[in-house]
């Protein structure tokens, strides 16, 4: 964060989780600077020496950040962004020959409907590579989903070596158009086995049925 070449090495974004929270702050790490990239990678590559095999997998990131549009980084495009991260999970792949490698992918800066085709080029890695695929977010049928990354995990199913998605607390406050209530158990269970073709679900600790 105060080497000059890593031009402070994070920056804020900004989000909107679920339906019932206010928009909030956070940091991503600026991986379209390479001097950034070159030392995450030199932690895949620690972490990998000590825990491959290890560890039951490992799981880069969520694909999808939110910045300032008025207050863009220093040296920031949609297209460096990209091309950071896919050349990350290259890596990872690499690095980790024996435990699973995750890419959470919900979003790309910059694309609606893979008109840059961001999401297709993840995808056609992933199922080439022996890389697994995940999201921090299972909303049945949502819209914003389903113009990004749900068809192609539609599309890629059983095609994928591993799809690991989450209900994270965000997730539970979404509700059904159809019933005006929160989603239950068997809404998600049934839209991530059936649509995504998911292996796990990852379910937050706040889960209502984990409680019983």
């Amino acid at each position: 964060m105060t080497g000059k070449e890593y031009a402070g090495g994070i920056t804020a974004q900004f989000d909107n989780p679920g339906e019932n929270k206010p928009v909030g702050s956070g940091w991503v790490a600026q991986q379209w600077n390479s001097a950034v990239r070159q030392r995450y990678q030199a932690l895949l590559i620690a972490i990998a020496a000590k825990f491959d095999g290890k560890v039951y997998g490992v799981n880069l990131p969520e694909t999808a950040i939110d910045l300032d549009p008025k207050h863009e980084p220093e040296g920031y495009s949609c297209d460096a962004y990209f091309q950071g991260e896919m050349e990350n999970l290259a890596l990872a792949r690499k690095v980790f020959s024996k435990s699973r490698v995750v890419q959470y992918v919900n979003f790309w800066p910059c694309e609606w409907e893979n008109d840059h085709n961001y999401m297709g080029r993840l995808f056609e890695f992933a199922a080439k590579n022996d890389v697994g695929l995940g999201g921090h977010d299972i909303v049945p049928y949502r819209k914003g989903q389903m113009k990004n990354s749900y068809p192609f995990f539609n599309k890629y199913k059983g095609k994928l070596s591993f799809v690991g998605l989450a209900v994270q607390e965000p997730t539970l406050t979404y509700k059904n158009p159809k019933t005006k209530k929160p989603f239950t158990k068997d809404e998600f269970v049934d839209f991530a086995d059936n649509y995504l073709g998911a292996n796990i679900i990852f379910w937050s600790t706040a889960t209502p049925w984990l409680r019983r």
